[in-house]
């Protein structure tokens, strides 16, 4: 298996804003012991480090975990529509609210959920953002994740991972093979992750 590439090291400082044009990224941290959090995972259309414009140093790394095509947008060109462009600012603008709520309901999960309930709810919501990218079939997603990447965002040991996917699995509300998730009962997987999409903003609205 080859070694997920990095596209922003921590400690760096970019030139550019990352956006994610296809695959899957994750945001993480890793500790002195070598123990690695993901703190996010980032889809197509995602602007992976808009926040690096204005805090110029990254106090985290970002690593593809598939194949990725990514497009760079130079930190001089968003100054120039930060100045010119107002209505285009605000959806940028917009980007790093969601980035920020994404990462609340995160720490929530984190803190709060049984460790199955919050399975649930990752599954709900990259459910609902790959819909809108189109990445979707009918009640199914390709997750390119393994065991032990699904760990790092739980927080979990990989034996323990395995036993939350096992857990799911036998309530018979989603199906797992190989990287291929298939949601068979989207209503009860709704109610054991509480998920609420509300935090995702997808209204089409002015803004």
């Amino acid at each position: 298996m080859s070694r997920p590439a990095r596209i922003v090291s921590e400690g760096t400082r970019p030139v550019y804003s990352t956006l994610i044009i296809d695959g899957l990224a994750a945001r993480y941290k890793v500790l002195e012991d070598g123990g690695r959090q993901f703190t996010s995972l980032q889809l197509a259309g995602d602007f992976v480090d808009l926040h690096a414009f204005l805090l110029k140093t990254m106090d985290h790394g970002i690593i593809a975990l598939s194949p990725c095509h990514v497009l760079a947008a130079d930190h001089g060109k968003l100054k120039m529509i930060t100045e010119q462009a107002p209505h285009l600012t605000r959806l940028l603008w917009l980007d790093t609210l969601v980035d920020g709520a994404i990462h609340r309901e995160w720490i929530v999960a984190m803190g709060r959920r049984s460790k199955t309930s919050h399975l649930a709810h990752l599954i709900c919501e990259l459910f609902v953002r790959l819909q809108v990218v189109k990445k979707t079939r009918d009640m199914s997603f390709h997750l390119p994740l393994s065991q032990a990447q699904l760990a790092d965002v739980l927080g979990l040991s990989v034996v323990h991972m395995n036993r939350v996917i096992g857990t799911l699995r036998r309530m018979n509300v989603i199906s797992w093979t190989n990287h291929s998730i298939e949601i068979l009962d989207w209503q009860r997987l709704v109610g054991l992750a509480e998920f609420d999409p509300t935090y995702l903003s997808m209204a089409r609205e002015p803004r």
